[in-house]
């Protein structure tokens, strides 16, 4: 029997990047660094990979995808006023994160909801572009 969600927090990461990397037009600019293609999943969350904007000589770390059992946590690490507002408005579970410099993280919990992380990308790296 297939399962009617998508639950399980490796699988989910990879269909996100899965995603990430096969967009060329609105994330063309977007790229999956420093991928643990062994991670394994933790409560806390372990670091699957870094999502990178890479402008030619400039290259800037936007989020870091973490890897939970049965779901994956997205901290974006720029423009994170702006990452909450997107990812709130897709119906994503989104929270600050109470650090220096601070984070937005965004709780996708299972398969579908990879693509509604998307336009949240898509802010993320428009802005990144303007700078």
């Amino acid at each position: 029997m297939i399962p009617d969600r998508l639950d399980d927090g490796t699988r989910i990461a990879q269909v996100l990047a899965s995603e990430l990397t096969g967009d060329r037009d609105d994330l063309a600019q977007l790229s999956v660094t420093d991928a643990d293609p062994d991670v394994e999943p933790t409560p806390d969350g372990a670091l699957a990979y870094r999502v990178v904007h890479d402008a030619g000589d400039t290259k800037t770390t936007i989020a870091e995808v973490f890897v939970q059992p049965d779901r994956v946590r997205v901290e974006f690490v720029v423009a994170v006023d702006d990452a909450a507002q997107a990812a709130d408005a897709a119906g994503l579970r989104v929270r600050p994160k109470a650090v220096r410099p601070p984070r937005t993280l965004v709780f996708v919990e299972n398969g579908a909801q990879v693509k509604w992380i998307l336009p949240t990308f898509e802010t993320v790296a428009g802005l990144v572009d303007r700078r």
